[in-house]
């Protein structure tokens, strides 16, 4: 992708005065690589046919989203504990704030691949564990879903004209967690405990898609009247794509199940109701992304016009595109349609090479510190 011409000097972190501001500049921003990266994980898992060495760089992806997210996990903490009166100015902050929506994101995709890749090598000894994860990951995405608003709402300062989709970051949370949890569901041994994970990732679902599509008719509206956001911003007209094709997913692998898990608890009227109102959902907000995700080719394609700076929103353009194509390929399994199937592979195929590009510009940016700037306290000396 095209992008205004940057000369990078010899030494690393030649943009930082010392070592330390690694800790001090680093924000929730950088879990939307785990969010990309994981995702890319995940889909390439799902193309069709046998594939062993295809599903063996799938897994070592994986691992390697693993480890970022140890990494930013660590590196985070250590802003807490080393720049705390620093760390904190995120609350007041009206773009900032909304990454914290990228780290229960970037879990869920970790949680899901120990189901596609953990589970087959380790055994279902895993389970506990990824059952512990994924209430932790609710808990996290309710907390964003709930606090990060109501910081809009009583702090921080917001205009119409400079809202973009990173709005949607901290309410999507929940959507993500749903999908997860709509995964994990029939893995557990308990019915009962099915039933309480299932139900829980339809309300979870419910807490999110509402909020998010009332932000989207907002978005539809801004861009109407204000027209397109700066072109720093230029990745966050993919970022619509991602709650509408996660509450696809959500409820095709929720309905998918749903019959299993809803007859064996003496419910199984309900489970079947489930199934078919999945589908319906699924195919319906599918052809919602379908229209989203062509406009945002179209913006995309008048902002390459001038050059798009690089910046870590450009991970924006992988998590979306991902989720809509994991939805994708799982139509063109449900229904056994060709296009979809076509569509879906073309869609890996397209986020992979966007994945190769944002990743190879971050670690660029990261090795020359240039990507470590923290706008909550750009203006403070340093």
């Amino acid at each position: 992708m095209p992008c205004r011409a940057e000369k990078y000097p010899l030494r690393p972190l030649s943009h930082l005065p010392r070592p330390m501001e690694v800790i001090r500049q680093f924000t929730p921003n950088w879990f939307a690589a785990t969010m990309g990266t994981g995702v890319l994980a995940l889909a390439l898992a799902q193309l069709p046919g046998p594939n062993p060495g295809l599903h063996a760089l799938a897994e070592g992806l994986w691992l390697f989203n693993i480890l970022l997210f140890v990494l930013f996990t660590g590196l985070y903490a250590a802003r807490w504990v080393l720049f705390f009166d620093e760390a904190r100015r995120i609350f007041g902050h009206s773009t900032v704030s909304m990454f914290f929506g990228t780290i229960p994101m970037g879990l869920a995709t970790i949680i899901n691949g120990f189901l596609v890749f953990g589970v087959p090598r380790w055994g279902e000894g895993v389970l506990p564990l990824i059952e512990g994860l994924w209430w932790v990951d609710v808990a996290m995405s309710l907390a964003c879903g709930v606090l990060i608003p109501f910081l809009m709402f009583t702090r921080q300062e917001h205009r119409i004209d400079q809202m973009t989709a990173v709005w949607l970051l901290p309410v999507v949370a929940a959507e993500v967690a749903a999908a997860s949890g709509g995964l994990l569901a029939p893995h557990l041994a308990d019915v009962h405990s099915q039933l309480v994970m299932l139900v829980t990732s339809y309300v979870l679902w419910a807490f999110s898609l509402p909020v998010a599509f009332s932000i989207l008719t907002i978005l539809l509206l801004r861009m109407a009247l204000h027209k397109l956001p700066h072109e720093n911003m230029a990745a966050s007209s993919w970022l619509a794509l991602g709650p509408i094709g996660t509450g696809a997913l959500g409820m095709l692998l929720l309905g998918g199940d749903a019959p299993t898990i809803f007859a064996a608890n003496g419910l199984s009227g309900v489970g079947e109701v489930a199934s078919g109102l999945g589908l319906i959902a699924g195919v319906t907000l599918w052809g919602f992304g379908f229209w989203w995700m062509l406009m945002a080719l179209l913006i995309t394609a008048r902002y390459l016009r001038e050059g798009i700076p690089f910046n870590l929103g450009w991970w924006g353009f992988t998590f979306p595109l991902g989720v809509f194509a994991l939805t994708t390929l799982k139509l063109a399994s449900l229904l056994g349609l060709g296009f979809f199937n076509m569509f879906g592979c073309a869609l890996v195929a397209l986020l992979a090479v966007m994945w190769l590009i944002v990743g190879w510009r971050t670690l660029l940016g990261a090795w020359h510190g240039e990507l470590f700037v923290s706008p909550c306290i750009a203006g403070l000396a340093k």
